[in-house]
């Protein structure tokens, strides 16, 4: 019950933890790109000792023949010419795609130089996108999807809940290195509701 002449606060509904679902997406997204692992990447040896991450030879074989059945129909004459003339006959593409998935879903699942993997995510997104939008309308959703979660995981600095940035971050204002930054919608603090107090005998 409300005290005479005391307008009692708004209440405020409870919490729903936007900044972890939005981590869950992060990593979730992460794991898929990630796979390439899996499916397009070896293991070579540098000097016959230094092992590095390439391309397997697998998908240097399937990528031209993948790229050709893409832009058979591309309705882009421009990047049907860059994906037929550049990118089918040049292996550092194949070597390119790969690394970079990975090196994407990395970031991603362990929320490590998050806005570098967004975007580096959202330029992937865009280029495959252009590939193979007119092949159906799922694609087309797909990759608008996945772009328009690459831009969230970008702006909204995913990467500050369960992952390595918040660490990072914590770590940089221990050491008092830290800059001030400007809040984000899932970092923003909401002031408690003022409460005013009518006088009776005013």
């Amino acid at each position: 019950m409300t005290s005479p002449g005391r307008e009692s606060p708004p209440v405020q509904a409870s919490p729903r933890y936007p900044d972890r679902w939005l981590a869950v997406l992060r990593i979730t997204v992460g794991v898929w790109f990630l796979k390439s692992i899996l499916t397009k990447v070896s293991v070579a040896l540098v000097g016959g000792f230094l092992p590095v991450p390439v391309a397997s030879a697998r998908w240097i074989e399937t990528m031209p023949t993948l790229i050709a059945r893409y832009a058979a129909d591309n309705p882009f004459p421009a990047y049907r010419g860059f994906l037929l003339g550049t990118v089918a006959p040049h292996q550092a593409f194949a070597h390119l795609t790969a690394l970079g998935e990975v090196a994407v879903g990395l970031s991603l699942v362990l929320g490590l130089f998050t806005e570098v993997g967004a975007a580096a995510g959202a330029l992937q997104v865009i280029f495959y996108g252009l590939a193979v939008q007119h092949m159906s309308p799922g694609q087309q959703g797909f990759h608008v999807m996945l772009l328009a979660m690459m831009l969230a995981f970008l702006f909204a600095r995913a990467g500050r809940t369960w992952g390595l940035d918040g660490w990072l971050a914590r770590r940089r204002s221990d050491l008092g290195g830290e800059r001030r930054m400007p809040p984000t919608p899932w970092t923003r603090k909401v002031p408690a509701p003022a409460v005013s107090v009518i006088d009776p005998g005013a």
